[in-house]
C-alpha cells in the first residue's frame, strides 16, 4: 500500500481502499464457498443475495421506494443513450433533450437516429462553460421526457438545481456525480449511469426506473432492449458482469457505513472547495474554464499560463504520485477528477503540490 498513488482518473476512477482490501481478502474464498465470486453461478444463492441487497442499497441510499425499479445492465452509459429513445420515444412523438456538452450532445444524437428530438436549451454557444437556466428551457408540453446530464466530466460543469417539468418525466445521465450528494431522486423517472466514476468498476450500468414510467414502454421490442424484461427478471435474464455488481455493492456499503449521502456531500463539498479555493485565490495562474454557478464539485477544470506549464504540471505531477490531472484530448488544460473513491487528504496534497508549483515556476 505504500506505493499507492493519489488517483484522479476521469474514469476508471479510484475506488475506497477498504473496499479494495475486502476485495483482496475474499478474492480467492467468497464467505466459505471455496472459490471466488468470480466463479460463481449468477443463480447462487451467494449470488442472489449480492443481488438483492445492492438493489435495496441503492432505495436506502437514495431515499427511494419500492415504485421504483434498480436494474444493473451492460453496454456502458452509451448504450442507454439508445435504449431510452427505444423504450419511450413513441412513434411519431418527441422528446426534448439539453445538450450541456459532450455526452449530452451524443444521447441526444443517438436519439434522433430513433425520432424526433425537440433541443429545450444549450450551452453549445457559450461554449459548454455553464449549465442553461430554468428560464432559459423550452420543454414542449407534449415531450415524451426531458432529457439531461446531470455532471459534464470534459468542460467540468453541473447542475446544481433541476428544472420543475410538471408531468413530464425527467430522465437523467448521472454518470459521473451518482450518489455523490443528497438529492430528491422521486424527481426522476428514468436515472442511469455507467459504473467507473463513483461507484466502481466499469463493466456495469446501473439503470433505476420508476414504474408508472415502465407502464409506458413502446410496444414490441428487442427483448434484450426492453427494460421490462430486465424488471421482470431483476437483472437476471442473461448472466449479468458479477464481479462489477459485487464491487459496486461494496461501494454502497462503504458510503452507508461513512453515513449516507448527507455525510458523503460534506466530504464531496470539501474537497471541491479546496481546489475551487486555489483557483479563486490565483485566477491569474490557475484559470478557471467554467462560470461559477455551474462548477462541478466531481471535475474541477482549470488552464495554466501557458500549455507548455500544463504539460509540466502534468509530468512533474505524476512524478510526485498524483495521477491524471491532464485534461480531456478534446480540450486541454487540466481536470481533477474529485470522484467518491478520491479521499480528501488527496485534494490537500495535489492542492499543496499544485501551489509548491505555482511558485517555482
Amino acid at each position: 500500500m505504500q506505493n499507492r498513488v493519489f488517483n484522479f482518473n476521469p474514469g476508471p476512477s479510484a475506488l475506497p481502499v477498504a473496499v479494495l482490501n475486502q476485495i483482496q481478502e475474499e478474492l480467492l474464498n467468497y464467505k466459505s464457498t471455496g472459490m471466488s465470486i468470480l466463479e460463481t453461478s449468477h443463480r447462487s444463492p451467494e449470488y442472489e443475495e449480492i443481488n438483492t441487497s445492492t438493489i435495496t442499497l441503492f432505495k436506502e441510499l437514495m431515499g427511494i421506494g419500492n415504485e421504483f425499479h434498480v436494474l444493473f445492465v451492460g453496454g456502458g452509459a452509451s448504450t442507454q443513450f439508445a435504449h431510452i429513445p427505444l423504450n419511450f420515444l413513441p412513434k411519431g412523438g418527441r422528446a426534448a433533450y439539453v445538450d450541456t456538452g459532450t455526452w449530452a450532445s451524443k444521447a441526444a444524437q443517438e436519439a434522433e437516429r430513433i425520432g424526433n428530438v425537440h433541443l429545450a436549451g444549450s450551452s453549445k454557444g457559450a461554449d459548454y462553460t455553464c449549465i442553461p437556466g430554468a428560464s432559459e428551457l423550452e420543454i414542449p408540453e407534449d415531450s415524451a421526457y426531458l432529457h439531461i446530464t446531470s455532471n459534464n466530466t470534459i468542460k467540468g460543469t453541473q447542475w446544481h438545481s433541476f428544472p420543475d417539468t410538471e408531468n413530464i418525466p425527467i430522465v437523467c445521465d448521472m454518470s459521473s456525480d451518482i450518489c455523490s450528494r443528497k438529492l430528491d431522486f422521486s424527481r426522476f423517472s428514468l436515472t442511469y449511469a455507467g459504473a467507473q466514476k463513483n461507484l466502481g468498476p466499469s463493466g456495469v450500468t446501473v439503470v433505476i426506473i420508476r414504474d408508472d414510467f415502465l407502464q409506458k414502454c413502446n410496444p414490441d421490442l428487442p427483448t434484450m432492449f426492453d427494460y421490462r424484461t430486465h424488471v421482470s427478471k431483476k437483472s437476471l435474464f442473461n448472466t449479468p458482469p458479477v464481479f462489477a455488481i459485487y464491487m459496486l455493492n461494496l461501494v454502497l456499503t462503504w458510503i452507508n457505513n461513512l453515513g449516507g449521502l448527507g455525510e458523503l456531500e460534506k466530504i464531496t463539498k470539501a474537497k471541491k472547495d479546496i481546489i475551487y479555493n486555489l483557483i479563486d485565490t490565483y485566477p491569474d495562474y490557475f484559470r478557471g474554464t467554467v462560470r461559477k454557478d455551474s462548477r462541478s464539485w466531481m471535475n474541477v477544470t482549470l488552464r495554466l499560463p501557458s500549455e507548455e506549464l500544463e504539460q509540466k504540471l502534468v509530468a512533474k505531477g505524476k512524478e510526485s504520485g498524483f495521477v491524471g490531472l491532464k485534461g480531456h484530448r478534446s480540450v486541454g488544460g487540466i481536470r481533477v477528477s474529485l470522484y467518491n473513491g478520491v479521499p480528501l487528504e488527496a485534494a490537500e496534497k495535489v492542492a499543496e503540490f499544485m501551489e509548491d508549483f505555482k511558485k517555482e515556476n
